[in-house]
Parts: C-alpha cells; sequence; structure tokens
C-alpha cells in the first residue's frame, strides 16, 4: 500500500482526536466513580503513598510486610499457648478467643462508627474523657471501644456499659483485619498511644479510612525495639492521618521513625483533663475513716513482681518509726493478688483484702487491693503515693493520677514511659525520685513526718495539672476535622 494513501478502515487524525477525547472523558468518569466508592468505603484504596518510593525502597517494604506478615502467622501457635498460660494464672485470658481472630457478632449498626482502641487499663482511662466527648459532640455515631487485655475490657463494660460496642482487637493478620473492619465499619479511627500496628494501619489506609493517634507516646525503648523492621513501623505511621503527640521528646521521636511533620503536632497530654468524680474522692475517705482516719498511711500502686519485695521491706522498715502506718498494695496484674496477700501474712502484717474484707480495720498493717478499676478511690485514701513499675526497667506508670488528689509522689529510676511528666513534677517539687528501693522507707518516712511538706507537694501537683490543661480540647478539634473530611 502506498504511503500516501489512507486505509478506508483506518480513522481520520479529527476522527483520532474525537476519540482521544471521548477516551479521556469516559476514563476521567470511571475515576470519578471508583473515587465515589473509595469514599463510601466499598472497596480497598490502593496504597498512593508507596507509588512516591523509588522501585528499590518499594520492593524493601513489600519484603519486610511479607516477612512481618509471615512471622505474625508463625507466631501465632505461641500466641494462642501463652494465652493459655496466662488464662491459667488470670481466667479472663480464656474467654472470647474468637473476637482475637477478627469473629464476632455483627454489631447493631451498618457504617459511620468512631472506633477508638485503647490496649489496656491506662489507655483506656486517658481515652475516658475523649470517647466521652466524642459521644456528646457526634451522638449520630455509634462509638466502638477495642482492648487488647481482660483488664482494659473489664474496664470498658464498668464505665461505658452497653453504650459502646466493645471487642478485642484481632491480631495484626491481614484477614482478621479485614474481618474486623469489613464488621465495624469505622469513619474514623482513634488509636490511644502507642499502638502502631502495620496491618491494621495499612488497611485503613487502603479503605479510606483516617487514623488519628491520640495522646501519642513513644519511648526511647520503643523506638530502639522496631530495630530492624523500623522501616515498616515508619511507613506505618506515614499512613496515619494525624499524629496527636503527648510532648515535644514524643514529637521528635515520631519524627525520626518516619512520621510526615504536616500530619504531627504537639498537642500535649490528655491525662491531664481528667476529672476526679468527687464520688471517688468522697468513697476513699469513707474507706479511711473505717480504717482510723488519724493514721499514716501509704499506697504503693500499680506493683510488679520484681517490686513487692521492696515495698513490703519498706512497710516493715516504717513501722519502727510509725508503728500504726498502713500500706495499700495495688498490683498491677490480677495474677498477683493472691501472690502478694500472701507475701504481706508472711511477713507477719495483719492483713486483709479488697474482693474479701471490703475495708480495712484499725489494727491493719496491710491493706491488698484485689480488684480493678479503684486505684483513684485508693490514691484518694492515702497520704503518700509511691507509683510502682519504676524501681524495675518498666519505666513507670501514671503519676498524673495521684497528682490529681493532690498527693505528694515518690519514683524510682525508671521512669521512661512517663518520662516528660514525671520529670516536671519532681522539678516543680511535687514529686521525689528515689534510686532503689532500699530508700523507699526513707523517702516514705520523711514525707509522712511533715504535713507541711506533704500539703506543700500536693498543692505543687495541683499546680502542675492545671498549667498542662487543654489537650482534650485541642485534639477533639483534629478529630472534628478529620471526620468532617
Amino acid at each position: 500500500m502506498p504511503l500516501h494513501t489512507r486505509s478506508p478502515n483506518r480513522p481520520s487524525g479529527r476522527d483520532r482526536v474525537r476519540n482521544q477525547g471521548a477516551t479521556g472523558r469516559a476514563r476521567a468518569d470511571r475515576l470519578r466513580q471508583r473515587a465515589a466508592v473509595y469514599n463510601r468505603g466499598m472497596i480497598d484504596r490502593p496504597a498512593d503513598t508507596d507509588l512516591a518510593y523509588p522501585l528499590r525502597t518499594r520492593i524493601r517494604l513489600l519484603l519486610l510486610r511479607w516477612l512481618y506478615t509471615l512471622t505474625m502467622y508463625l507466631a501465632t501457635p505461641v500466641i494462642i499457648y501463652r494465652l493459655f498460660t496466662r488464662g491459667l494464672k488470670f481466667r479472663g485470658y480464656l474467654h472470647r478467643w474468637p473476637e482475637r481472630f477478627g469473629h464476632f457478632k455483627a454489631p447493631p449498626f451498618t457504617a459511620d462508627s468512631i472506633w477508638v482502641h485503647a490496649v489496656s487499663v491506662g489507655e483506656l482511662n486517658a481515652a475516658i474523657p475523649l470517647i466521652g466527648a466524642m459521644r456528646r459532640r457526634w451522638p449520630e455515631h455509634p462509638m466502638v471501644v477495642t482492648t487488647v487485655t481482660p483488664t482494659g475490657s473489664d474496664r470498658v463494660r464498668q464505665v461505658f456499659g452497653e453504650d459502646v460496642f466493645h471487642v478485642y482487637l484481632p491480631y495484626d493478620l491481614p484477614r482478621m483485619v479485614h474481618r474486623f473492619l469489613a464488621r465495624v465499619r469505622p469513619r474514623l479511627a482513634v488509636v490511644m498511644e502507642t499502638e502502631i500496628w502495620p496491618n491494621l494501619f495499612f488497611a485503613c489506609r487502603k479503605r479510606g479510612i483516617p487514623v488519628v493517634i491520640a495522646n501519642a507516646r513513644l519511648s526511647e525503648r520503643s523506638l530502639r525495639g522496631y530495630g530492624p523492621v523500623q522501616p515498616l513501623a515508619g511507613e506505618a505511621i506515614r499512613s496515619a492521618t494525624f499524629i496527636a503527640a503527648q510532648s515535644q521528646t514524643d514529637y521528635d521521636r515520631f519524627l525520626s521513625l518516619g512520621a510526615r511533620p504536616e500530619r504531627l503536632a504537639m498537642v500535649g497530654n490528655i491525662k491531664y483533663d481528667i476529672e476526679v468524680p468527687a464520688q471517688v474522692v468522697d468513697s476513699g475517705l469513707a474507706w479511711r475513716a473505717s480504717a482510723d482516719p488519724r493514721r499514716p498511711v501509704w499506697i504503693a500502686a500499680s506493683t510488679h513482681e520484681g517490686e513487692e519485695l521492696a515495698v513490703v521491706n519498706a512497710h516493715l522498715k516504717l513501722l519502727g518509726h510509725f508503728p500504726d502506718a498502713m500500706v495499700i498494695i495495688a498490683p498491677r496484674h490480677p495474677e498477683r493478688f493472691k501472690a502478694m496477700t500472701q507475701l504481706c501474712e508472711n511477713f507477719g502484717f495483719r492483713t486483709r483484702c479488697r474482693s474479701e474484707h471490703g475495708t480495712a480495720l484499725p489494727d491493719t498493717q496491710c491493706f491488698v487491693v484485689d480488684t480493678l478499676g479503684e486505684l483513684l478511690r485508693f490514691y484518694a485514701a492515702a497520704d503518700v503515693a509511691f507509683v510502682a513499675g519504676s524501681l524495675e526497667t518498666i519505666g513507670g506508670h501514671n503519676v498524673l493520677e495521684p497528682a490529681l488528689l493532690s498527693k505528694p509522689i515518690i519514683v524510682g529510676p525508671h521512669t521512661f514511659n512517663f518520662g516528660d511528666i514525671t520529670h516536671l513534677l519532681v522539678e516543680r517539687g511535687a514529686a521525689v525520685r528515689i534510686d532503689t528501693g532500699d530508700a523507699l522507707a526513707e523517702a516514705v518516712a520523711w514525707l509522712l513526718g511533715s504535713d507541711v511538706r506533704m500539703q506543700r507537694m500536693g498543692a505543687a501537683a495541683v499546680e502542675v495539672i492545671a498549667a498542662e490543661r487543654g489537650a482534650l480540647a485541642r485534639t477533639m478539634i483534629l478529630i472534628e476535622r478529620r471526620l468532617q473530611s
């Protein structure tokens, strides 16, 4: 065929332009339709952020995710065995296993829920004022609350009853995560503090579900712990819609992990905004009255196994200075309740426990809080608070609860979980730090020996709390923007 002739079946230049325009319009229409489907959460949204990476980086992330998921699958028998062995000590771990694999009864709603995840009691306590504020602000959105531990689950039921839909968060495996999200169909996910699950975050990103990490904190230990999978953790963090960091230190650590600066802000700690109900304080004072309100009382809160002996030894020494003193001991984990009671009895202390006796007597020397959700009540009943988890390399626990109640605080050397808060309280004279368990008795005696000193430290704690409030309101503004976008 001559080059200058045109096949009768071949379109002219004008026809080709017209056809290309029609094709472009059709493609644009398809994209708009797919976008509408994505926005309704009906199918997975492509992981568009991955496309910005060089090919080598994308391959590396895919390999890391594959290895991570494979490891999670291989570890499943070990996880089940650990659940079973823990369940022998604490029966709660033997119940509701299907939920941990994404199998649960369908919720009484079809879509548009707000989902809040708090791993255990500490994170849930921080989430309670936020959940309450969101329920008041958006009553039309069903509320889903997930936890990992039975103690966290019990706390959800205790505070919210049937007003929220509660299940355990499934393990971070693709099929289990898919089943969970398909059932609760969240419009927004709020993850409290430190929970970074790559497959969960990626699944939310693909479904177009905004993820806000609220009250976000990241300890130096956790940052180092990611080790060779840090790039994968960083990519999961970049999947989050926004990260509301507790402090400047946490802000810097999230940046070093790989968070996007435009999706990260230092918002403050919601725990400063917790309000202690008046009835909790009144019930603590009433309990104290039954044990003789004139005697000195100190509390060792959230103790761990390695700290129990230091606490009872400290009380033994303290009785040499204050013969009528009483210690309230609240173990962190339920499996230590009986062991703690037995240890006190073995030391010859006149011992009572919450579950069996309810109250202390005027001659009680050790009182073991073997129940959950009552720590604030017993902080209110005490004169001095030792916040445990800090004598061992556990990293300490929430020092804000006794500070809210104007109590002088004692901590050990290891407080990296609440580093900024603890440092601020120590710096402002609201808390004292001891180096070892051997110094605990001396610190308690030093505080109990001076009402003026205890009052001054308690007042300093209240001032710190008052100056740092406001994170709840700032977090609500961030959530509202993501919910409306």
